[in-house]
């Protein structure tokens, strides 16, 4: 299915149920810190760095990438875990997961504490800054990434953070992945520059619970954007990882976004692309 924009640009409509080729990015391998990861790229206009969910670069992640390329923007995706563009077994998926939460560049388990590999990321936002321009750089983490864009915020390139369903740390609920004078520090920040940061998460989400935003909310103040979805918003068609590990309603604009008109989780994807308009024109 392809579908005719205002400007007379076109996208094809591609199926959440068949593997991604991705073949609409340039893929890239970057050297940052050290540290060369592959980058998918795409669109024009101010950045934004959107981290992949559990357990990778799924078509339904691509989606929304494209989704911000079509809004106007430079899209910048890192492959940070997993095959890039498949729909994973549950199989996969869970050596996908464990092998992330037992990397040093991730801290699963760990409240206080940002992972390491925010510092890549940190660098990344730099990089696609310089080569974009504009006024600064969006970024959007999701699940596993959740956390990671307001870590970001220690950049002073990136403008406009979302969190969606952040679930680290894994084993408490109301623990924060990221560090008290980190934190505080992303608070003066939001503070000096008028800045705010969105979040989302659905109300029944066993992986990011109601004590985490609240945790959230207590840090950072009227600067913390809430949003909680309804259980009944979010798609029940999801793909094996899902199916089988995630049992409650968790990816608000991925893989349980409903894409039709009048639904909450498109309304709040429409939401994210104007926050990012707003901030970065």
């Amino acid at each position: 299915m392809t579908t005719t924009h205002d400007d007379g640009s076109t996208t094809h409509k591609r199926s959440m149920h068949e593997n991604d080729p991705l073949d609409d990015f340039n893929v890239r391998e970057i050297s940052l810190n050290g540290v060369s990861k592959r980058v998918y790229t795409a669109g024009s206009g101010p950045a934004v760095i959107v981290m992949t969910e559990m357990p990778g670069i799924s078509p339904h992640v691509a989606r929304f990438s494209r989704w911000v390329r079509d809004a106007g923007f430079t899209v910048y995706m890192p492959s940070l875990f997993g095959r890039d563009g498949i729909i994973a077994s549950a199989e996969e998926s869970v050596a996908v997961f464990q092998r992330a939460c037992i990397s040093a560049e991730f801290r699963a388990f760990a409240a206080n504490q940002s992972s390491p590999v925010t510092q890549w990321l940190m660098a990344l936002a730099r990089l696609a800054h310089q080569e974009c321009g504009g006024v600064g750089v969006g970024a959007i983490g999701m699940c596993f990434t959740g956390n990671f864009a307001l870590t970001m915020m220690l950049e002073p390139v990136v403008l406009a953070p979302v969190v969606c369903q952040p679930s680290l740390p894994m084993n408490d609920p109301a623990g924060l992945e990221i560090s008290p004078d980190e934190i505080h520090a992303v608070r003066q920040r939001l503070d000096q520059e008028d800045l705010t940061v969105l979040a989302y998460r659905f109300e029944g989400d066993k992986f990011c619970r109601a004590q985490r935003f609240a945790a959230y909310s207590e840090a950072l103040g009227d600067r913390f954007i809430a949003r909680v979805l309804p259980d009944s918003a979010a798609c029940t068609d999801v793909a094996p990882f899902f199916e089988h590990h995630v049992r409650c309603p968790h990816s608000v604009v991925t893989a349980h976004l409903i894409d039709e008109a009048g639904q909450p989780t498109l309304a709040a994807k429409d939401e994210i692309l104007a926050f990012f308009t707003y901030r970065l024109s």
